[in-house]
């Protein structure tokens, strides 16, 4: 997928991250992709693509569990 290249590209990933799980493309209990395959989707660097999924984590769209991972968020 292309990013505007005039815009910073974080939240563009994360606007698109918001989307694929609201179509169910991550549902919920699942774990969306990490960071480096993210960066590679992208062709960002990979902290650019971790502070996408951060925004999402402060959000409340994915929550992290140490130890297991991050996953998308129950509704409700």
């Amino acid at each position: 997928m292309e990013l505007d290249p005039t815009l910073p590209a974080w939240p563009q990933i994360a606007a698109i991250l918001e989307q694929r799980i609201a179509d169910g493309t991550y549902p919920p209990g699942t774990r969306p992709p990490g960071a480096v395959p993210l960066a590679e989707e992208f062709g960002v660097a990979s902290s650019t693509a971790a502070r996408a999924v951060q925004d999402l984590k402060r959000r409340g769209l994915v929550t992290a569990s140490p130890g297991w991972g991050t996953f998308v968020a129950q509704k409700g």
